[in-house]
């Protein structure tokens, strides 16, 4: 946490900013010193000007003006981060998030300094995840609408004859603008804090066969082979179906989008005490070690040696909506150390044991 003096904050100081009462606990206790401390230092100078035989017209001046000259330089420090707070707070209106301010008080103004802190260095973080949120969203969109647009452009201008792979190439980008507008609309649930779950007891095998050949169809450009292997065959979870198939579908996209031509993604489920395991796997490149505790994140794509984000086409949010509805379930999820490919592994309790503050209801 930054405490030192605020960063781009003005310091049009006349006094200087000292702060010698910084190590005493309450605000309290440096008024009551303050006091004191003005009070003796009066005494004292009248004191010694009747000894020097200057007079209490003199002497009584002189020790209210140094008083209070005392007075506003130790209440300057005191009060300084308070002023720093005001100049911070106009640069935050003027979209400044960075100014921090100087907590070294233990008092409560050093501490409503630190929460200020904390503060700001959140709304920062917010102010960083907007942006990229923008530029995400405006490239993920443009890309799509530009190919789009240019395929529909020929047809129409005879340039090229609407076959049956063109309007294939063109759904393929209808597709792909679908899917962002369903992370964007998962997402505004995510920020929302929609936290209902439907729960119900079904067949683990069933329910990975059914998503496993609704991706095959959807994303067949790619020609890959799809493995189900369910351990015992009848394997049951108790969970929010609709939910689960959110994060299965997010899950299997990522490994499609990773996936090799021709290659092999695998669906493994099985038992671990009382959870229940869900895995999948594709032969791409895998995750960098260093990522594998960011891509879960929003907008967050690995950068690592392994997947580059200027081919994967992701937008950085299906994982973090992965982690979403998995956290609701009370399970969790984490990148496995795989060999080769990554592999994301989905662990969920066999009986819904959902977050707290999660609302359920029962499958009718």
């Amino acid at each position: 946490m930054p405490t030192g003096p605020s960063s781009g904050a003005p310091h049009h100081h006349r006094l200087p900013d000292v702060r010698p009462l910084d190590p005493l606990r309450s605000l309290k206790t440096k008024l009551g010193v303050l006091v004191v401390a003005t009070v003796t230092f009066a005494v004292f100078v009248t004191w010694i000007g009747l000894q020097n035989q200057f007079g209490p017209t003199r002497t009584l001046p002189l020790a209210i003006f140094l008083s209070l000259v005392i007075t506003q330089i130790l209440a300057r420090g005191m009060t300084s981060p308070l002023r720093e707070m005001t100049a911070a707070v106009q640069a935050m209106a003027a979209g400044d998030y960075s100014i921090r301010v100087r907590a070294t008080s233990r008092d409560e103004v050093g501490q409503l300094a630190e929460a200020f802190n904390v503060m700001a260095a959140d709304l920062d973080a917010s102010d960083r995840v907007r942006r990229e949120l923008i530029a995400n969203v405006s490239h993920e969109l443009r890309t799509p609408v530009a190919a789009l647009q240019a395929q529909l452009e020929n047809m129409v201008d005879g340039v090229t004859e609407p076959t049956p792979a063109a309007l294939e190439l063109s759904l393929e980008q209808t597709e792909r603008l679908t899917r962002l507008v369903t992370y964007l609309l998962d997402l505004s649930r995510v920020e929302a804090g929609a936290s209902a779950l439907v729960l119900d007891e079904f067949s683990v095998g069933d329910f990975l066969e059914e998503t496993a050949q609704a991706m095959s169809m959807v994303e067949a450009a790619k020609g890959l082979s799809y493995v189900v292997d369910v351990t015992p065959p009848d394997l049951v979870l108790e969970a929010d179906v609709e939910r689960l198939r959110q994060v299965v579908t997010n899950l299997l996209q990522n490994a499609i989008r990773h996936s090799p031509h021709a290659g092999t993604v695998r669906l493994d489920a099985y038992p671990v005490d009382d959870e229940v395991v869900i895995e999948v796997s594709d032969e791409g490149p895998g995750i960098a070690p260093e990522d594998r505790d960011r891509v879960f994140e929003r907008f967050t794509r690995a950068t690592g040696t392994s997947r580059q984000p200027s081919t994967t086409g992701g937008t950085g949010i299906g994982l973090a909506i992965v982690r979403w509805a998995v956290d609701l379930h009370g399970g969790h999820v984490q990148v496995a150390d795989t060999n080769r490919g990554a592999t994301m592994r989905v662990t969920l309790p066999a009986q819904a044991r959902p977050a707290p503050g999660v609302t359920t209801e029962s499958e009718t």
